[in-house]
């Protein structure tokens, strides 16, 4: 069947496997073939990360149990396709919470430990390897190894971020995070541009959690203008009393749910231009503070079935790149390219990254800028190609979980690590079983062979060789 990332821009034809036990795993490992297999999540991928043109995918979903759950530590083990929102179903009313909460809550465990996931928290939490104790790892070489940071380290760190190219996740061990409701303290103001934002980011806030919404199509004075938000866990006796009565309850809504068949040019610049002023707009000035529900604050976008399909059938590429501290000129450049090639943007978030871990894991001390855009743009593979040269110049990298269109040569240059990670590939993999369109694009498990199918490479550069 045909299989593609959540930017719908990408697209090729492999068997879809869905194994209901960690033993069916094994035999489709045992059997892949030529071509190979990778494990799929929940498809939330935005490019070709879970996608194994010619060869086998591996559905985890089947494989979604909680196995164990110790309300009273926080420990819990869970299967690699429970996704994490029906753990914090769980975990929640109890009083826990996951470190490191991606951008949306319909990730699988396997997939964030595959790509390392971040949250809004990351320069004070780190990623979700902090809170992984160990993984039950199937590995084409030794079978199931159980991968631990004190045990295995090496394989620990090229597994976090290994895009599930050392072995394919069983079970995932967490250790979560105690907290007394499921509301959050949060503080909106606004920035006049990306200089005023990127300077009040910069601030030792006590709130752990920041973001910033940026206006990428604003130009003149107010280019990069931004609306940011601190946040926290709120306590217990912050909330009103009717409120107080069920602290923990967590029912997150989807509200709305975008129609299939939406077409392309829809989400233009001039309805981009005019949600970015009203969005801006709406934000204080002066800075205000109030309670939102947890689930409201942290996956405002899971409110919406669907929302990829606004971009229409030729998708959107998110592009996320990270840079260091000092590198805030790369941001400045970046934002002012995209507002001069009048490019629509909805969704552009500004981060503050803290130091990494794994061998290809994505976040470096400094920030980072995410940036959606139709993939039918034209001349976007040449602006991103730019882009890429300027992240790779100043040792910045580019988020694989996102990616779709990257070069081998920029790739190369932003994960000093790479040498590291093939030598621990090459031992627990040795004859190439795990392979990805991702990792045949870049090199990393079959350098010779090119990825078959309808890549996001040329589908991104709108109509050029990208």
């Amino acid at each position: 069947m045909r299989l593609g990332g959540w930017g719908r821009a990408t697209e090729s034809r492999a068997v879809l496997e869905q194994p209901r036990s960690p033993g069916a795993v094994a035999e489709v490992l045992a059997s892949s073939g030529r071509r190979g297999v990778v494990a799929r999540g929940l498809g939330r991928s935005y490019g070709d990360a879970a996608q194994n043109a010619g060869g086998r995918v591996l559905a985890m979903t089947g494989l979604r149990r909680v196995r164990a759950f110790d309300p009273a530590t926080g420990v819990v083990v869970a299967e690699a396709g429970c996704s994490i929102a029906r753990l914090l179903r769980l975990v929640v009313p109890a009083g826990w919470w996951l470190p490191a909460a991606p951008g949306t809550r319909f990730v699988t465990l396997g997939g964030a430990v595959a790509n390392d996931v971040h949250g809004k928290a990351h320069h004070r939490e780190g990623s979700i390897r902090r809170a992984v104790r160990s993984l039950e790892l199937l590995t084409p070489a030794d079978g199931v190894v159980v991968v631990t940071p004190a045990t295995t380290p090496r394989l620990f760190a090229a597994t976090l971020g290994g895009l599930g190219l050392t072995g394919i996740v069983l079970t995932v061990t967490l250790q979560l995070r105690r907290i007394e409701t499921s509301w959050m303290r949060v503080r909106t103001e606004r920035a006049a541009d990306l200089g005023e934002a990127l300077g009040l980011m910069a601030r030792d806030e006590p709130a752990p959690y920041s973001v910033a919404w940026v206006d990428c199509l604003a130009t003149g004075r107010s280019r990069g203008r931004s609306v940011l938000t601190w946040a926290d866990h709120a306590g217990l006796e912050e909330l009103p009393s009717s409120w107080a009565r069920r602290p923990l309850r967590l029912a997150p809504r989807q509200w709305l749910a975008v129609p299939p068949g939406v077409p392309d040019g829809v989400l233009g610049r001039r309805l981009a231009a005019a949600f970015n002023q009203a969005r801006f707009a709406r934000a204080p000035s002066g800075g205000t503070e109030r309670l939102v529900p947890l689930a409201g604050w942290f996956w405002p976008l899971d409110a919406v079935r669907g929302w990829n399909r606004l971009y229409g059938p030729s998708g959107f590429v998110q592009y996320q790149l990270a840079v260091p501290d000092g590198a805030e000129a790369v941001l400045e450049r970046v934002v002012s390219s995209l507002a001069r090639a009048r490019c629509p943007s909805f969704l552009a978030v500004l981060k503050r990254l803290g130091a990494g871990g794994g061998m290809l894991s994505f976040p470096i001390p400094g920030w980072t800028l995410a940036v959606d855009i139709p993939a039918d743009r034209p001349g976007l593979g040449r602006l991103l190609d730019g882009f890429d040269d300027l992240v790779a110049e100043a040792g910045g990298r580019v988020y694989l979980a996102k990616d779709a269109r990257l070069r081998r040569g920029p790739f190369e240059a932003m994960y000093p690590e790479l040498g590291a990670w093939r030598r621990v590939r090459e031992r627990v993999d040795p004859s190439g079983t795990l392979q990805s369109d991702l990792g045949r694009r870049l090199g990393l498990d079959d350098p010779t062979s090119a990825v078959a199918g309808r890549t996001a490479a040329s589908v991104a550069a709108g109509g050029r060789d990208a």
